[in-house]
């Protein structure tokens, strides 16, 4: 009769003592991956977040922008998608309010916006004037980051767009950005007063129909029908941008186009208020008009 084979209480001990360290050494492991997945996963979906809050504005859902709001004064850090012109605004309806919270593993060390801490989607093409970047990383090891990169145009991703050199780059005035810190939101006429012929010539446009439902957006442009001043067309773009007071020139000098020297000022309120001089110099100046609240920023 063969006899049987068993384990003896050594070799029981030594298998299970094997089996503990092995979890003693995996269980940590197993921990720092779930938190770099927690903040791989917080990345993605604050870049999903944002790509939202654009589609939203795109669509004019609730025939408004949206955007998105972050905070680091909670514990846990979080986020949210809102309605509205601004996160701050007491008159937004924060009923739409969607909050995410960040995994407790997580922390935004650092906000680099344009604006605060929100970045809000303009209607019609979806850009922003709130770019920059937002820094995540891991609470027990900082060394462990992720940045997410939001452009002018408002896209959202990991890469950091490139900066192209300004060495061969024609600068012009083709897209300024004007502060005016005060909404044209009753603004009446725009007036173009162009001092090349003699005596000047002045061409008018009625503001009220390039304004919005709830006149909170103003877009114009004369590419249909250009100014023709001594010959040459003057072709502009105007609209928009924060609530009416930010206001957008777009003014492109190729093919012989706008070559005269203009003044762009908003009839409101009964005032000629001069926003944009643009010179017909070599080096395309502009200058900021009075009623214009920081210099101009070329785009």
């Amino acid at each position: 009769m063969m006899k049987e084979k068993s384990f003896t209480l050594v070799e029981i001990l030594t298998v299970v003592g094997i089996l503990i360290v092995l979890t003693t050494l995996s269980v940590p492991a197993f921990r720092f991956f779930q938190k770099e997945s927690d903040l791989n996963n917080s990345v993605e979906e604050i870049i999903n977040t944002l790509r939202l809050a654009q589609s939203k504005t795109l669509s004019s859902e609730g025939a408004s922008q949206w955007g998105v709001y972050f905070s680091t004064t909670t514990t846990p850090h979080q986020y949210t998608l809102f309605k509205g012109t601004s996160y701050n605004d007491v008159s937004r309806n924060s009923s739409f309010d969607e909050i995410h919270k960040l995994p407790k593993s997580v922390e935004i060390y650092q906000i680099n916006l344009s604006d605060g801490n929100e970045v809000i989607f303009n209607r019609i093409i979806g850009e922003t004037s709130q770019a920059g970047n937002l820094g995540l990383r891991l609470i027990s090891d900082i060394s462990k980051t992720k940045t997410i990169y939001i452009e002018n145009s408002g896209q959202a991703g990991l890469i950091s767009p490139s900066v192209p050199s300004d060495t061969n780059r024609v600068k012009d005035s083709r897209h300024v950005h004007f502060d005016l810190g005060w909404s044209i939101q009753n603004a009446t006429v725009l007036k173009f007063k162009f001092s090349g012929p003699e005596p000047d010539q002045i061409e008018t446009v009625n503001m009220a129909p390039y304004f919005n439902v709830d006149k909170t957006e103003f877009n114009w442009n004369n590419e249909s029908s250009p100014f023709v001043v001594n010959g040459a067309n003057q072709v502009f773009r105007i609209h928009t941008r924060t609530s009416n007071t930010l206001l957008c020139i777009h003014r492109d000098r190729n093919n012989g186009k706008n070559n005269q020297e203009v003044i762009i000022y908003i009839v409101d309120g009964g005032l000629d208020k001069d926003i944009a001089h643009y010179l017909a110099d070599a080096n395309d100046t502009v200058e900021k008009g009075f009623y214009v609240f920081n210099s101009p920023e070329r785009q």
